[in-house]
């Protein structure tokens, strides 16, 4: 996939650059969806299979994603490459934007706040616990719960906080 120019910020919006690509990436890195009906069912967004279908694609062609091998009646599992795990940054980063500057659920919200809270050491840790899920690195030793777990807790602890509230088809 060539871009249209040299300008790198323009190479990087022709991949990430829609709506439908960055939900993809967010759904794989932090709801640990890696086959395409997982992805279609636990979108709160509701994609379409088409658009799916097509953002996955371009995604596998861009080196962001890849593309595990399956035969006839099995199903492909996606995983991040190095690149997709380099994202992590860009969505943390439009994560904090939208704490700031639009309105949303505490649920929703509440994951976005803990990383912000911890900082760029804990964005490092989930970079690393990402490839060791999709890369197969060995993993660094830590103590206590990992990332994707502490996430998970800060979303089922503000579920506790409000029993009344509805609650999104996905948990990120």
């Amino acid at each position: 996939m060539e871009p249209r120019s040299g300008c790198p910020i323009n190479a990087a919006v022709e991949v990430l650059g829609d709506r439908w690509s960055l939900l993809v990436l967010r759904d794989v890195i932090f709801g640990d969806r890696r086959y395409f009906r997982a992805l279609l069912t636990g979108s709160i967004e509701g994609i379409a299979s088409n658009i799916l279908a097509d953002r996955l694609v371009r995604l596998v062609e861009a080196g962001i994603l890849t593309r595990g091998t399956a035969a006839r009646g099995q199903r492909a599992r996606y995983s991040l490459t190095e690149a997709g795990i380099q994202t992590l940054p860009i969505i943390y980063a439009l994560g904090n934007w939208g704490l700031d500057w639009r309105p949303g659920s505490d649920e929703l919200r509440s994951r976005q706040q803990l990383m912000r809270d911890e900082g760029p050491a804990f964005i490092e840790e989930l970079m690393d616990e990402l490839r060791v899920r999709h890369l197969d690195a060995p993993p660094k030793p830590h103590h206590g719960p990992g990332p994707l777990e502490r996430l998970n807790a800060a979303y089922a602890a503000e579920q506790e906080r409000r029993p009344g509230a509805r609650r999104p088809r996905s948990t990120f």
